[in-house]
């Protein structure tokens, strides 16, 4: 009977987040004009390294987020973890702790790989997965616009699965990628075919100049589903001193994201925004405690409210 029990109140937990879930927005841009501009926060379990989803979860409300991205490894180990739980066990989890399953982010599995990952997505109500592009690289002019388009035309099998589920997928715009700068990013939101392509975008893999990052988010509009707040700062390639480490969060490094926050609110943009970093080396958290994570999140999360309180 307890066995009987659990699996009623998980598969009860399973329906709640995915009808929670439907009720969001399924575009980039906020449904109603009139309310207050706010953003809407999610939360990357590779923040915490390998930490037990478990223990990880109960910290998301703490960061202003109502929502997690999880990843898998190297980064993160918690999308494996969500297999090894099972649908049933994690979606009671995030019951527990009143937190959405908001976005996956799935590399590996690349913009091709995603049927039976968006189907799963699809049972919990999350209506995101980040993924890479795939294509040649350094590639300018036209060149680019005709290998974005046949990366859209080879994705349109994909998207129909994704409107079938009602996943958005979303390229991020990472380093020594056929979508890995402005130009690309401005094709690929020219040349989507449906809502449910969209882009994540992350300032880091991007020139450091805050005006040309407000601009893109202008011209990207509609098609930006994510926004990492995560700049350069003295990279992530390299072991260095936490404080240095560090200097890829909002507030703390060169970056100003005042006039970044700015088109944020030009365009009324609900997706998500993810307070992001890497560590070296990867799989760890990046800082020991995991309380001290929470803290560090709610540290940059202070420096992007105060600037859109001005």
């Amino acid at each position: 009977m307890p066995r009987l029990s659990v699996s009623r109140r998980a598969f009860s937990a399973l329906a709640t987040a995915a009808s929670v879930n439907a009720l969001m927005p399924e575009s980039g841009f906020a449904a109603d004009d009139s309310k207050p501009f706010g953003l809407k926060y999610l939360v990357g379990s590779c923040m915490y390294g390998y930490q037990d989803v478990a223990k990880i979860l109960p910290e998301v409300r703490k960061t202003g987020a109502n929502a997690i991205d999880i990843w898998p490894k190297v980064h993160g180990n918690q999308r494996e973890q969500m297999d090894d739980l099972g649908e049933e066990k994690f979606a009671a989890l995030l019951q527990d702790n009143n937190v959405q399953l908001g976005c996956i982010t799935q590399y590996k599995l690349g913009p091709f790989g995603l049927q039976d990952e968006m189907r799963m997505a699809s049972r919990f109500g999350c209506q995101t997965i980040v993924t890479g592009g795939s294509g040649p690289v350094g590639l300018t002019g036209s060149e680019l616009k005709s290998a974005v388009a046949m990366f859209v035309e080879q994705l349109k099998p994909h998207l129909a699965i994704a409107e079938e589920t009602g996943v958005t997928i979303a390229i991020e715009n990472h380093g020594n990628n056929l979508i890995d700068s402005p130009d690309s990013l401005k094709w690929l939101s020219e040349l989507r075919p449906s809502k449910h392509l969209g882009i994540a975008l992350a300032p880091y893999h991007l020139p450091q100049d805050a005006k040309l990052l407000a601009e893109l988010i202008k011209s990207l509009g509609d098609s930006l589903e994510v926004f990492y707040a995560w700049q350069h700062g003295l990279g992530c390639t390299q072991k260095l001193p936490k404080e240095q480490e560090l200097l890829q969060m909002p507030g703390r490094g060169d970056l100003d994201f005042d006039p970044i926050l700015h088109s944020l609110k030009d365009i009324r943009f609900s997706g998500w925004t993810e307070i992001f970093m890497h560590p070296v080396p990867r799989g760890v958290p990046i800082l020991e405690a995991t309380a001290d994570v929470t803290s560090e999140i709610n540290r940059s999360r202070a420096y992007l409210e105060s600037l859109l309180a001005e």
